[in-house]
């Protein structure tokens, strides 16, 4: 019986780490954003490597929803689904996400907002996805971990969240060989550089966020449903 785990994250994470993280154990198959030509589709906007996107991906969000629910070759035991919560537009239906275990990868908004503004100036509450990874927690829960834990302390925290997971810690989980890898979305070319060239997750670093004055409102706006989150990680 395969356990379809589905991460939610917004962008300027460690979400692709995380997929590295769990693409390195043995039992596991991981697909990466399975929602971003649907996403792209829809909102029209343009990303780079959007051709490429478009054409490596379903773009109707019921034929993602059928591939990520439906029968898997080899049936493996752990289906890591990367999902950007922003992709999880109003449009698509709800119902298939109760056949997922859902989990949900968190941080600070206002390291998200500082990291977001160098790579595009005037993000909105919903490219950040805050809004979104509340309405699927608070529908379906799951297990709760925070990038800055994730980071500080990988054995841990990642120990804790296979617990609750159900699939017991793998250490192999802990570090992997740098590169590209071909379940990484074609999109990787233009966002995975340092990814590529790690073999572990990054070191901790406790220096504060430097948010732009004209974005601190934006923080504030996504804090109270970080905090709701917060609340309940590992």
């Amino acid at each position: 019986m395969t356990t379809r785990i589905a991460m939610w994250s917004g962008p300027r994470n460690i979400s692709t780490a995380m997929m590295r993280s769990f693409g390195s154990r043995a039992d596991t198959v991981v697909v990466d954003e399975p929602l971003y030509a649907h996403y792209l589709a829809v909102t029209g906007i343009d990303h780079p490597g959007r051709a490429e996107i478009m054409a490596s991906q379903p773009r109707r969000w019921e034929d993602v929803a059928g591939a990520l629910t439906g029968p898997l070759p080899g049936d493996p035991a752990v289906y890591y689904q990367k999902h950007m919560t922003h992709h999880l537009l109003p449009a698509i239906g709800r119902e298939w996400l109760g056949a997922l275990t859902h989990a949900f990868l968190i941080r600070d908004p206002g390291h998200v907002v500082a990291s977001y503004a160098r790579v595009r100036g005037e993000p909105t509450l919903e490219d950040l996805g805050y809004p979104q990874q509340a309405e699927i927690f608070r529908a379906y829960g799951g297990p709760v971990v925070d990038a800055a834990d994730v980071l500080r302390d990988p054995a841990g925290t990642l120990g804790r969240l296979c617990d609750a997971l159900g699939i017991g810690f793998d250490p192999a989980m802990l570090a992997w060989p740098p590169g590209p890898r071909d379940d990484d979305g074609v999109w990787a070319p233009h966002w995975y550089a340092s990814v590529w060239k790690s073999t572990g997750f990054a070191p901790y670093d406790p220096s504060p966020a430097e948010v732009p004055d004209r974005l601190r409102p934006l923080v504030e706006a996504a804090r109270p449903y970080y905090d709701e989150l917060a609340l309940h990680r590992l």
